[in-house]
């Protein structure tokens, strides 16, 4: 007989890496397997969730699903840096391809048709943020902290903090999150609105459970056009602006200003910050790394050689 192209499959017959996936008792449990990175998410991280969350949705046994990170240090810390600075800094255009998996992701989270929930068990930032706003609902225990990085290591965090941000916790709050980029306490988050509750971390599986119960006792059916319409503002902020963000951060990889924070971020050194702002200022060029591609060799014939070489890198002739 032909396979069901719609049928669930058992967890074990995955063969997920970075990923743990498990299904029980009506609840499906995705757990960001990266622990020694602060359960930064990897290109494979990302198409992993995928698959997982897709299988989540087309199993009707399963009722909710749970995300979360490994160990109790972090939840997920956004994208790989490592990552980033290793594949796509030498790349740039790939990043468009990186932001295809990502919101392939994230719109199958948000696109389950069954309720989701983020159990915050550390840090959460950056991208791993964006994450747990596209899921329904968010326990977090009291340790935990949530923050955006963006403007800190040269990106925009146009993943959904910048779409999603406003909606939840209003716009000054959006806005102070998103330039600032400081820590918010567990509690605060509660305040703002982050998160729907904070509880003790040895509590945090218990009230994690108790609320896949309440949501485990509704109709499906009802529980799934529900979410539909209440996604309706952020369906609308995040596919106006998801295009336009995967496009504008593939060509703003190759600018000067992400491999500045990234190299900052792996070298564990402040960022220049204001030496990019004093050379914007006195009328250089800070989004080349080596200057604008202006110089040509009088020895070989090349030509785009950035502003700020005094020797061709083609033949290594001095250039006047």
């Amino acid at each position: 007989m032909p396979t069901d192209p719609i049928k669930e499959k058992p967890p074990e017959d995955f063969d997920f890496q970075e990923i743990i996936y498990e299904k029980s008792d009506w609840v499906a449990r995705v757990t960001i397997n990266r622990p020694r990175v602060y359960n930064a998410y990897s290109t494979l991280t990302l198409r992993e969730m995928h698959e997982a969350f897709r299988d989540a949705a087309y199993d009707d046994a399963v009722a909710v699903i749970v995300l979360t990170g490994a160990g109790e240090k972090a939840f997920c810390t956004g994208g790989d840096v490592k990552e980033y600075a290793e594949v796509y800094m030498k790349r740039p255009h790939d990043y468009w391809k990186y932001m295809v998996e990502f919101q392939a992701a994230v719109d199958m989270l948000r696109n389950c048709g069954k309720p989701t929930i983020a159990r915050l068990n550390g840090v959460v930032a950056g991208g791993g943020n964006e994450f747990q706003m596209a899921c329904d609902l968010a326990i977090a225990a009291e340790h935990v902290e949530i923050m955006q990085v963006g403007t800190r290591v040269g990106s925009v965090a146009s993943g959904g903090a910048t779409q999603w941000l406003p909606i939840m916790v209003g716009d000054r709050r959006a806005r102070e999150i998103l330039y600032l980029c400081e820590n918010i306490p567990a509690g605060k988050a509660l305040d703002w609105g982050l998160v729907n509750q904070v509880v003790p971390y040895e509590k945090l599986d218990e009230a994690v459970e108790e609320m896949c119960q309440k949501l485990i006792d509704k109709f499906p059916e009802c529980a799934r056009y529900t979410k539909q319409q209440v996604n309706f503002w952020k369906d609308l902020a995040w596919h106006m602006t998801i295009g336009h963000a995967r496009d504008w951060l593939s060509i703003h990889f190759a600018t000067q200003e992400p491999w500045e924070g990234m190299r900052a971020f792996v070298e564990k050194r402040p960022a220049r910050y204001r030496e990019l702002r004093e050379e914007a200022a006195s009328g250089g060029a800070p989004s080349f790394l080596w200057g604008p591609y202006l110089k040509e060799c009088g020895e070989c014939g090349a030509k785009g050689i950035p502003a700020n070489f005094a020797y061709c890198g083609a033949c290594g002739a001095k250039l006047k």
